[in-house]
């Protein structure tokens, strides 16, 4: 009893951020699915047949992986940023800092809660589409396991900028300027040796986001434009830093606290 009751803070938090997108599925799920099933019809089928296959990969099959991590990471970093702002703005995170909880467990609570939006998204995507498809995961438990460990990172990184966040332009601030422009060239679409070589290729190498596509493909196709575990030690090392630095800040009080 004891136990149970030291974490009900936890509980609490983390099952109102589950609720707040699972009671609106409407709004917050079905939507990126129907989003990432427009885009396979339009690239897919409109243009798949003139892209023909890559890595020996149907187009189809090909952007799948990528499709379901566009939706993990906007999915992941809106609940979070989204939450930490109203609850700024609507004056009951104060009541959070007040209560008998540590800064820790309410920080761990909202990052799995936007979490769990992410992987449920991307989950959903990958599976559907693995059905429709008629997709042979390669490796369960590397798609599954990077699809988390993205979500992790930027539902902490939308802790971070939801704490920061004044106004509804500076949420979104990160979307617009930075995740969605480099997601749609972290080779959703494409394979990186599709693009001149030179200063484009390279340039793509610098881009965090590529390393995340390029191993959820891997995990879910087999095929990879550069060494799955160089992906893999991006995405720990991204989710290790977005997650520390999202935690500390919360137990700081930055810009929360008076």
């Amino acid at each position: 009893m004891q136990n149970q009751s030291k974490y009900i803070g936890f509980y609490t938090i983390f099952k109102r951020e589950m609720g707040r997108f699972l009671s609106l599925y409407r709004q917050t799920i079905l939507p990126s699915v129907v989003t990432a099933g427009l885009f396979l019809f339009i690239f897919g089928v409109a243009l798949g047949s003139r892209v023909g296959d890559i890595k020996g990969v149907d187009y189809l099959d090909y952007i799948l992986p990528g499709l379901a991590m566009m939706a993990v990471i906007n999915n992941a970093y809106s609940n979070t940023a989204s939450s930490l702002y109203q609850a700024k703005q609507l004056n009951f995170l104060e009541d959070i800092l007040i209560a008998p909880i540590s800064a820790t467990e309410a920080a761990l609570a909202y990052i799995l809660g936007g979490a769990a939006r992410g992987f449920i998204h991307g989950s959903i995507i990958l599976i559907m589409g693995g059905i429709v498809l008629n997709v042979s995961f390669h490796n369960l438990l590397l798609t599954f396991g990077l699809t988390f460990l993205v979500s992790i990172a930027f539902s902490s990184t939308g802790l971070i900028f939801g704490m920061q966040a004044d106004n509804w332009d500076q949420v979104m601030l990160l979307v617009t300027f930075a995740i969605t422009p480099l997601v749609y060239i972290g080779g959703v679409f494409y394979s990186i040796d599709m693009l001149p070589e030179g200063f484009i290729q390279t340039a793509s190498l610098f881009n965090p986001l590529y390393y995340m596509v390029n191993g959820l493909r891997f995990g879910t196709l087999g095929v990879y434009d550069t060494s799955p575990m160089g992906s893999i030690l991006m995405a720990l090392g991204l989710t290790a830093i977005s997650f520390g630095l999202g935690v500390y800040l919360f137990y700081k009080g930055w810009k929360i606290k008076d």
